[in-house]
């Protein structure tokens, strides 16, 4: 039997590789060539470096585990099962990419327990992998004592050819180099084929020299097929250096053991075929049927099981001192690890009268971020090199750098993409922070895929984006959003929220802070110019998503929708149009996302569907607001690219006047 021949390593790698093999050929779909190739270098970290605990899978003081290169997903799913996660049975291995199943085509956080973070769209992985330690190193510096350290683990990441070649890696290894995260370390399956075939016909590149220029440390294993000794070393050493993030370069054979289709594209994305995998079987000796795992391997992996619990228990013995000597501390500490949020937290939001000094909704933002930040400590984020622009600096905190992770202004530089895949790391470490990241709202077209992953993998991050119109000004075209806002808010399970003035404001970051301890993203545009405040403006109509802010006696004639900075538009031609014996009403409407959510009785409440007169007032694309004025309305908005000029006359150019909305009601009304 293949038990005689085979080393009891050699039996638990292959046991991983055939599971794989056997799960994608069932299914017919899938990706087996990298767990082929990477499977030593897997089972050499799981078996010997991480800490986690099989049967508490969100035990707080875990080895973070981040496969990158998520298209491997069965990998993974193979290591869960052999470890003993009751979230991957063998039945559900044999259920790979089927419907409901615990083990979809890319490793999905919200799914399978076991699984950190959603990883598919390649680079994202190893991005939220530096969010991880960054969450790690700032939690540790905070709360460890010289007696009792209570945060205390590694990010592991393996990633492939695709990441590196993506730019969101190069972001975010430049930012973890500069950074110094020593807890860090990224094992790169060096296997040089991609989909198209070897990696030479696009990239030649020497990563190693790229990642040293990043200030990594960087390291090599020439035989990751077969020298396990040299690969166990270096995860040592990598551990050993603690100034700095480690990438361990791991030169594999993709689909290794397949005699005709290792080291071949052919692997890469697809099934063996029945000839193929019998003559695989032969060649690494494996005697086993499909699916069939050798007592002898999984009783070594589910080891795992009893050194998990030895550790939580250890980690527990640790936190019990420590909470018998930092009381404090320790309460806050087990706050944050609850996703609870203080009594009274959101008592420090502002409110404000129209006789309050109207300022852009970008400065209300920092108005409440601060506010927030002396009552919230897991509060953490910054900029994407638009601090003074975007109004995010928490005041008297210092800056988060190389040992000085205690800080919580974040320096992201400008690297968009990988700062919203970072705070989605962050959100997704589990330990109750909540991240922050900021741009202008129309570079949030560099960071979608990272947006629209916090939306579908359920990470808390809240998106500060300011200079959210054609009221940016001069900058020009290049950056007025147009499109922008209808794009955001067609993403599931993202909250958009567009507030008209401060105590808006207020209500918008009561909803995203809420939202983020239920981990679920937010969106908040704010505006560049001044703002009036406005009568009835209020932080629970903002929860609502819209209200009725101005209203008439009896059954309106015409509805006025306003949203953000065009609010206090229709506020005024409400006035006027009153002035002329006409019945309005005005909704504010924040946010379309959380008017949706209101029960039919609500929504009614505020737009009858009797009063089929409506007009919508946005300076964006009229995209999305035919849902709310419907055949009978008209949208004031604008539906071509922007203008170099300054805001105000921008706003004026393009129609965004009260005579303009005036004159747009009195159309609709006839």
């Amino acid at each position: 039997m293949a038990v005689a021949t085979q080393s009891l390593e050699q039996l638990c790698i292959n046991s991983i590789r055939f599971l794989a093999v056997d799960a994608v050929e069932k299914a017919k779909s899938g990706h087996p060539g990298l767990p082929m190739g990477a499977a030593p270098m897997a089972f050499v970290l799981w078996d010997k470096f991480m800490r986690v605990n099989p049967k508490n899978p969100q035990w707080f003081n875990r080895d973070r585990f981040v496969l990158s290169a998520g298209h491997g997903s069965m990998l993974q799913y193979a290591l869960l099962y052999l470890a003993g996660f009751d979230s991957v049975t063998i039945e559900d291995i044999k259920q790979f990419r089927q419907w409901e199943s615990s083990t979809p085509g890319h490793p999905e956080n919200f799914i399978t327990a076991g699984v950190e973070v959603t990883t598919g769209p390649l680079g994202q992985g190893i991005a939220n992998g530096v969010g991880l330690a960054m969450a790690e190193a700032h939690l540790a510096a905070k709360y460890n004592k010289p007696d009792a350290k209570i945060v205390d683990h590694y990010t592991y990441v393996i990633l492939g050819d695709g990441c590196n070649m993506e730019g969101i890696s190069g972001e975010a290894a430049s930012f973890a180099g500069h950074l110094g995260l020593g807890k860090l370390i990224a094992l790169y399956d060096d296997n040089h084929i991609s989909i198209d075939g070897s990696t030479d016909v696009a990239f030649t590149e020497d990563v190693s020299k790229r990642f040293e220029a990043y200030g990594w440390h960087v390291l090599h294993v020439k035989d990751g097929n077969n020298d396990l000794a040299a690969i166990e070393k270096a995860i040592a050493d990598a551990k050993a250096v603690t100034d700095k993030p480690t990438m361990i370069k791991v030169t594999t054979t993709i689909g290794y053991g397949s005699p005709n289709k290792q080291n071949t594209a052919g692997i890469h994305g697809a099934a063996l075929g029945a000839d193929e995998i019998a003559l695989t079987r032969s060649n690494l000796k494996w005697e086993y049927a499909p699916f069939d795992v050798p007592a002898d391997a999984l009783n070594h992996m589910r080891k795992a099981v009893e050194r998990g619990a030895k550790a939580e228990s250890e980690w527990n013995q640790v936190f019990a001192s420590y909470k018998a000597k930092y009381a404090k501390e320790a309460a806050e500490f087990e706050r944050l690890l609850s996703s609870k949020l203080p009594d009274g937290w959101d008592k420090v939001l502002p409110t404000y009268t129209p006789e309050d000094k109207g300022l852009p909704t970008r400065k209300h933002s920092e108005t409440c971020l601060n506010k927030l930040a002396a009552v919230l400590p897991e509060l953490i984020g910054g900029s994407a090199d638009l601090t003074h622009s975007n109004l995010t600096e928490i005041k008297g905190e210092g800056d988060f750098q190389k040992g000085q992770y205690q800080n919580r202004n974040v320096h992201f530089g400008v690297r968009e993409h990988a700062m919203g895949a970072i705070c989605n790391g962050m959100a997704l470490h589990n330990s109750g922070l909540i991240p922050y990241g900021a741009t202008f709202l129309i570079f949030t077209d560099y960071m979608r895929a990272a947006i629209r992953l916090s939306a579908l993998s359920l990470a808390g991050s809240i998106w500060v984006m300011t200079h959210d119109s054609i009221g940016q000004g001069e900058d020009g075209p290049t950056h007025q959003p147009i499109e922008t806002l209808a794009s955001l808010r067609a993403i599931p399970n993202l909250t958009v929220i567009r507030p008209a003035d401060g105590t808006e404001t207020s209500g918008a970051y009561k909803v995203a802070i809420a939202n983020a301890k239920a981990n679920n993203p937010t969106l908040l545009a704010f505006s560049r110019q001044n703002l009036p405040n406005l009568a009835g403006s209020s932080i629970e109509g903002v929860t609502k998503g819209g209200y009725i802010l101005v209203d008439c006696q009896g059954t309106p004639e015409i509805i006025l929708i306003g949203t953000g900075s065009e609010t206090n538009l229709c506020v005024t031609a409400a006035e006027k149009l009153t002035a002329e014996g006409k019945k309005v009403r005005v909704v504010s409407m924040p946010s379309t996302d959380l008017f949706d959510e209101q029960n039919a009785a609500y929504r009614e409440s505020v737009l009858p569907k009797a009063v089929t007169k409506r007009v919508s007032v946005e300076a964006a694309s009229s995209f999305g607001w035919h849902k709310y004025i419907g055949t009978e309305g008209e949208a004031v908005s604008i539906d071509r690219f922007g203008a170099s000029a300054p805001g105000a006359v921008c706003l004026e150019k393009f129609g965004f006047s009260v005579e303009n909305v005036v004159a747009t009601a009195k159309k609709v009304l006839g």
